[in-house]
Order: structure tokens, then sequence, then C-alpha cells
């Protein structure tokens, strides 16, 4: 009898040293998993923050290009008489920053060589080089510089931009069109434009004149321009 209770003691004191061991354990099994959730915790946080991260430093959407001269035109054309005199201006330059997704963010610079005026006629572009009209040695380039665009429906745009001709510089909207991409059999792409504009010379100083005996003036005041422009990227 004594035996049996020796052993009932032994074996509940056996079962009680298993349980502390046990209830000894549990703590540091958790905190393993404490830790190992901690570390997924820690990487979920890093990838987060490394999605941030990628997000806030993708393009934009902007992409510059540079105007192709070679294969646009900057023309004009106004009243002589009856018929109209039409012109050209060979050396321009410009850059367009234009963002396919949200074309507000576009902007255009636009400048021409004054000098470079041609009406195919030497005597003519002389006189409109001199103090007369575009007094080309004090006041060399035209400008053009955007400060808004804005959408009208398609491939519609209004460009407004401050436009100077001599010392004189006026706020103007230009309509515009985006007549698409393409590229050239050479893989190079190429993006397209068209604008056209009425102005009164007036307005920017080119006052010369002469009148006509049977009444009127020699010269008409509106002169349209007319923008034909392709524009490769930037390099």
């Amino acid at each position: 009898m004594i035996d049996n209770v020796c052993l009932n003691i032994y074996c509940r004191h056996m079962h009680s040293g298993l349980q502390l061991e046990l209830n000894q354990s549990r703590p540091f099994q958790s905190s393993h998993d404490d830790t190992f959730g901690g570390l997924a915790h820690i990487q979920e946080s890093k990838d987060k923050t490394m999605t941030t991260t990628a997000t806030a430093t993708a393009p934009i959407g902007l992409q510059t290009y540079a105007i192709d001269v070679t294969h646009s035109d900057a023309t004009f054309a106004v009243r002589h008489l009856i018929t109209k005199v039409r012109g050209r201006f060979s050396e321009f330059a410009g850059t367009i920053a234009f963002d396919d997704a949200n074309p507000a963010n576009s902007t255009v610079t636009f400048t021409i060589q004054a000098a470079s005026i041609d009406t195919n006629q030497k005597d003519r572009d002389a006189h409109l080089r001199s103090g007369d009209f575009f007094d080309t040695e004090k006041f060399p380039t035209i400008t053009f510089v955007s400060t808004s665009l804005a959408a009208r429906g398609g491939e519609l745009f209004e460009v407004t931009g401050d436009f100077t001709i001599r010392d004189v510089t006026r706020r103007i909207t230009l309509p515009v069109s985006f007549l698409g991409k393409a590229a050239d059999p050479w893989g190079n792409e190429r993006i397209f434009f068209e604008a056209e504009y009425t102005l009164n010379r007036k307005d920017y100083g080119l006052n010369w004149n002469a009148a006509l005996e049977t009444g009127g003036f020699l010269v008409g005041d509106d002169v349209k321009i007319t923008l034909s422009v392709q524009a490769v990227p930037s390099k």
C-alpha cells in the first residue's frame, strides 16, 4: 500500500513537472511567433514604402519634342491692293513639351528669326526688314511662349501665350489642331500640329502704309499666319 501511495505521489510530481515545463516553454514559442510576425510586418511596411516611392517617382507623362524646321512651315498672307501677298519665315525653332494623358500640362515655345522673312521679292523683303516694319537689326526675333492650354474636344486645343513682335507683347490664344503621331521610314516618332491665326499688324507697331489715289491703302491691316509643324523627340 505504501508503495502504491509513493507511486501516485511520484506520478503526480512528474505530471506537475511536465506541465510546468510545457507552461514555461509557451512564452518562448509565442516570442518566436511574434518575432516572425514582426519581421513579416516590417517586410510588408518596406513593400508599401517601396510602392509609395515608386509611385511618387513615376514619369508624369510629359515628353519634349523639338520642331523639325525642314518639315515645318511658318507662313503668312496679307492683302496688297486687291490680291494677297504670301510669304514665309525660313529660320525658326521651337520646343513642345506634350502630355498625352493630360494636355493641360503641355507647353510650347516658338522663336522666329525675323530677318529670314521671304516674300519672293528682294526689294520688298528688304523693306519688311527695315524700321518701317520688323526693324530686324533692333528686334531680331518674333517669339511665342505659352501660358496655358485647354482642350476643346476631339483633337482641338486652345493654346494661350505671350506673342512678341518688335517691342510689343500681347496675350493671344491660338486654335491648334493635333494631327496625331506617326513613325517615319527610319523609325523616328513624329507629332504633327497645325494652327491658323489672324492678327492686326498695327497692334504690334507695324504701321507703315501708303495711301492710294483711288482711296484706301496699299497694304491691309490683317495678317493671316499659318503654322504647319512636325516635331521629333528631343535628344
